[in-house]
């Protein structure tokens, strides 16, 4: 057996003698502070050790941070998203009141109805059939959506739910060939009906007199009559009017408010008197209290 290494003094002297110069040392350095300059040396050496240590915690404390101010960025950018969808379908309906309350001031005792409630839905596809112009919603039967139902983006009326599925929805627009709304004219009440084109862009008057008091730029409202689109809501504006007397009627265009070629966000209309009320998941119950208290306010 090798004894090389059980030579020398026993292993309490070596403790003894090591508790001893480490005792020496401590009193050294605080009363004569003997180590200061070996203090500065060591720490320099050490710190590049200290810093290689630290890294990973670091880049791990920069990582987490982030992440949460993207997380905090996406949550602001959706409640500012409901705030400016829930704004705009109120706009929409001041700017009507305010010229109905200077023109019509003995009936203010008939309000326009306005719906109670309202929730945000978003475009999940469009119908690629060229001859019909439809979009899929992302809510459903789930969330309480029913035929018929008023869809509105941030500009004004978009069109109508066609089909309601579990899930989704199928949109009608107003532009579709299919499709008709009763209008008035928000400068003197003339009430008209508005046919889709089939073209996204325009909206044919039917049915017009020559006499008629219409001019290019005229902003034609929802009448609220046939009780599927409420009172007071942007349609179109006239963009051309043809009196041919030739012909029994005179031939007006209008073009959609609603940008219907640039369509994402958009709103459901819930009326007082609609057949069923919006239902919301668990997870978006605080959007949809602010989506209703903004529409109540």
């Amino acid at each position: 057996m090798n004894t090389m290494f059980t030579q020398g003094p026993s292993l309490i002297s070596r403790l003894a003698l090591a508790l001893f110069v480490s005792a020496l040392m401590i009193f050294v350095d605080h009363k004569y502070d003997g180590f200061a300059s070996i203090k500065v040396y060591l720490n320099s050496l050490v710190s590049p050790l200290q810093y290689v240590a630290s890294l990973p915690g670091q880049l791990l404390s920069s990582s987490a941070q982030r992440f949460t101010s993207h997380q905090r960025l996406l949550e602001e950018n959706a409640q500012l998203t409901l705030q400016a969808m829930s704004m705009s379908e109120q706009l929409q309906r001041f700017d009507l009141l305010k010229a109905e309350n200077e023109r019509l001031r003995t009936l203010l005792g008939s309000p326009v109805n306005a719906p109670t409630e309202i929730m945000v839905t978003e475009l999940m596809a469009v119908d690629n059939n060229p001859f019909s112009l439809q979009i899929v919603v992302d809510k459903g039967a789930i969330h309480g959506v029913y035929e018929g139902q008023t869809v509105l983006d941030d500009k004004g009326v978009v069109g109508q739910i066609m089909q309601v599925g579990t899930t989704n929805s199928r949109v009608l627009l107003l532009a579709d060939i299919t499709h008709a709304i009763p209008l008035r004219n928000a400068r003197n009440n003339v009430r008209l009906v508005a046919n889709g084109s089939g073209q996204i862009d325009e909206l044919l008057l039917e049915h017009v007199a020559h006499s008629a008091d219409l001019r290019v730029g005229d902003l034609l409202v929802s009448s609220g009559l046939g009780d599927v689109f409420p009172e007071g809501y942007p349609t179109a504006k006239i963009t051309s009017i043809l009196r041919d007397e030739s012909r029994p009627f005179a031939q007006v265009t209008a073009t959609p408010i609603a940008q219907l070629d640039r369509l994402r966000y958009l709103l459901l209309l819930w009326p007082e008197d609609a057949p069923s009320r919006p239902i919301m998941p668990d997870a978006e119950n605080s959007q949809a209290d602010f989506a209703t208290n903004g529409a109540e306010q």
